[in-house]
């Protein structure tokens, strides 16, 4: 089924395109978001359940950008008439040239930035879901968590609980300005499942998801997932610490994804480089990872999450090949970066809801696949390790240090696996050197959207990250 666009948002375009206009006799630029997500959700574990009518990205509301004298300026709200459109416009400028004038008072230095493409084009676009958040039954889904989390925590004697959390939103976009009328509509889902279990004094967990760019469908595979997990959570339950040094590794898909969004995500973010915070910019056109490390980002690369028709600014979604056979092509940019930039948006700018600014921001990041086998690179391997289970990670766009917390290391010995496990394992580097050791890439590829990314120690997105099997030589501690 298609997913259906928005009532509400249909029903106040004709009173926004008003406020566009009215607005456009004042401004050289105008341009106007509306949003409306809804969503839900659901938590289960042994102790509680839960239903919440919010996730990440459930809003409703309109951002207004206009442009004057080389500045942009914005203003958002959350109720609009469409029958008292002019007075709104009014009430926006107002406040807008307020902004300008304490800027002016304060003598705040104005960053001359160029008027915005508003090339002519319509856009209607309803993308395929399995089913609504809005049509679920909770009494069914909470029931058959229930279930997925009952069959985990009677699994094993050392299991101790199994929390489950399921999320489905159902988000509507319109983007008008003099020139354009852009509409989306499209459902993503996730879940995840946390196994926590305890032996001889020793706790651990174990963390796993689902995601997609569909409906409440998607949860019917949780039940394999919480298999996973228990067995994940029982190897940590005999894990030995491992013993720091460089090694040979293997990383699995969501590892490869934690590697590709920690290296070349913030880093290559260009908003980034208009404010002299990255060291990328200084890499564009040089090599930064082996033959074998070819980088896509972009909406349109992968569909999972974050997988739209237009972003936050208008901008059609992209595929961008950010590294080609080891080279740093390009980063990614929202559109203002680009005007300072002089080059072109890519579809990434991303707004955390209508009350927030845009900024340039990640959707899929993904390694490309190779030819190689899992078996090929374990036979590979005189001593070292596969990981698995990404936790979290960190990296320092500035002088590209990379830090990535894996749950589960598993110990190769002479192309074989021992059986060994280590955790957890903290795996650390230099950027080009940790790509540049690539020297095997696997045919498969996976991605993942659980979760979200802040852009410092906030705005909060959508996106997802993944790749093949990837062999390559890391620091572990």
């Amino acid at each position: 089924m298609k997913a259906p666009f928005s009532d509400y948002l249909s029903e106040i375009a004709p009173g926004l395109k008003i406020l566009v206009d009215t607005l456009g006799e004042r401004y050289d630029y105008v341009s106007a978001l509306s949003t409306d997500s809804a969503g839900f959700m659901a938590r289960v574990s042994q102790h509680s359940k839960e239903v919440r009518g919010k996730t990440m990205t459930t809003e409703r509301g309109t951002v207004v950008r206009v442009r004057k004298d080389g500045l942009y300026s914005e203003y958002a709200f959350d109720e609009f008439d469409p029958a008292r459109a002019h007075e709104e416009a009014e009430r926006a400028a107002a406040l807008l040239e307020h902004q300008i004038a304490v800027l002016k008072a304060c003598g705040t230095g104005i960053y001359e930035t160029d008027i915005l493409e508003d090339e002519p084009l319509e856009l209607f676009v309803e993308m395929e879901t399995g089913s609504l958040p809005e049509d679920t039954d909770f009494h069914s889904l909470i029931s058959g968590l229930t279930k997925v989390s009952d069959t985990a925590a009677a699994a094993d004697e050392a299991m101790i609980d199994c929390v489950i959390t399921a999320q489905s939103t159902h988000i509507s976009k319109l983007f008008l300005t003099k020139n354009r009328d852009l509409r989306q509509s499209y459902v993503y889902s996730e879940a995840s499942v946390v196994a926590v279990a305890g032996k001889d004094g020793r706790n651990e967990m174990s963390y796993t998801g689902i995601s997609g760019r569909c409906g409440p469908e998607i949860f019917d595979g949780l039940a394999e997932k919480a298999d996973s997990a228990v067995r994940a959570v029982k190897d940590r339950l005999l894990a030995d610490r491992v013993t720091p040094g460089e090694y040979d590794i293997i990383a699995s898909p969501d590892v490869t994804g934690l590697i590709a969004h920690e290296a070349f995500g913030h880093g290559v973010e260009m908003d980034m480089f208009v404010k002299g915070r990255a060291m990328g910019a200084d890499y564009i056109g040089k090599r930064v990872g082996s033959d074998l490390v070819t980088m896509h980002e972009g909406a349109r690369c992968a569909e999972n999450v974050t997988s739209y028709a237009f972003d936050d600014e208008g901008t059609l979604a992209g595929d961008v090949t950010e590294i080609e056979r080891g080279i740093l092509k390009t980063g990614i940019c929202d559109a203002l970066a680009a005007s300072r930039l002089h080059v072109k948006p890519t579809g990434n700018g991303k707004r955390e809801n209508f009350e927030h600014k845009v900024y340039t921001r990640m959707t899929n990041t993904l390694f490309d696949s190779g030819d190689s086998t899992l078996e090929d690179m374990i036979a590979q391997v005189e001593y070292g390790y596969l990981l698995d289970g990404s936790e979290s990670g960190m990296e320092d766009p500035k002088h590209w240090g990379i830090q990535c917390m894996v749950e589960r290391g598993y110990e190769i010995r002479d192309g074989k696996l021992t059986g060994k496990v280590v955790s957890p394992v903290c795996m650390t580097g230099y950027v080009p050197d940790l790509l540049g050791s690539i020297s095997m890439v696997s045919r498969d590829r996976e991605v993942f959207g659980n979760g979200g990314c802040g852009k410092g120690h906030k705005e909060w997105v959508k996106v997802a990250d993944g790749g093949p099997y990837l062999k390559a030589r890391a620091r572990l501690g």
